[in-house]
């Protein structure tokens, strides 16, 4: 039996032929298609890109009002940064995986894990960690309701925690006690003490977060 024939006499084209033809057509697509970024990046070929790297690289910091600088290597987190090379060390490294919040700051006022952000990254941006909330030798509202309320033990959140606080009361002083709860989400006390913390932040939200 003639096996070409019998393909030959199939209506429609073989497998082989729609490969192709797929293939052909992803190429038409792909030439007239613009990704956002392509030239941009082409542009920057060659001689036009400035590594960063792998060496350390001057960096300066705008750290509670302060500039501070230093020399980071472009790996090195704004944790690490803040820690072990600015003396800044009210946020506390603790998972190091972004789940904790612990190491909590605000950059240009918003709560972040400053264990998930690059050094380099904060550069021209206001950061604020816990040493902050204190002026002298007068605490801020937030840390003072916590020691009235006896809300914290080992004290390796707390830092995060009073951050994000005063992150979330700064944005809306009016908040509930229900939305402040719903800021502090992303962190947590290994202690447990969260019912001394509700009634800090029950006493905070009376007061108007002042």
């Amino acid at each position: 039996m003639d096996h070409s024939s019998k393909r030959g006499d199939r209506p429609g084209v073989s497998r082989r032929d729609f490969l192709r033809g797929t293939g052909a057509a992803a190429t038409a697509v792909a030439s007239l298609v613009k990704v956002p970024g392509v030239e941009a990046q082409e542009a920057k070929s060659g001689a036009d890109v400035v590594a960063i790297g792998p060496g350390p690289v001057k960096l300066s910091l705008e750290v509670n009002g302060t500039t501070m600088t230093t020399n980071v290597e472009p790996r090195v987190t704004l944790l690490d940064a803040l820690r072990n090379y600015l003396d800044v060390t009210g946020c506390k490294k603790v998972c190091d995986r972004g789940t904790c919040g612990a190491c909590t700051v605000m950059v240009d006022g918003k709560p972040i894990y400053s264990c998930t952000m690059l050094a380099l990254e904060a550069e021209g941006k206001k950061i604020r960690t816990a040493e902050s909330l204190i002026d002298g030798g007068k605490l801020d509202p937030v840390p003072a309701a916590f020691v009235a309320c006896d809300a914290q033990q080992c004290g390796f959140c707390t830092p995060g925690f009073v951050v994000a606080m005063r992150a979330v009361l700064d944005a809306n002083p009016k908040a509930t006690p229900a939305e402040v709860e719903k800021g502090l989400a992303g962190n947590i006390c290994r202690c447990g003490t969260y019912e001394q913390m509700r009634h800090a932040i029950e006493d905070l939200c009376k007061a108007g977060g002042k």
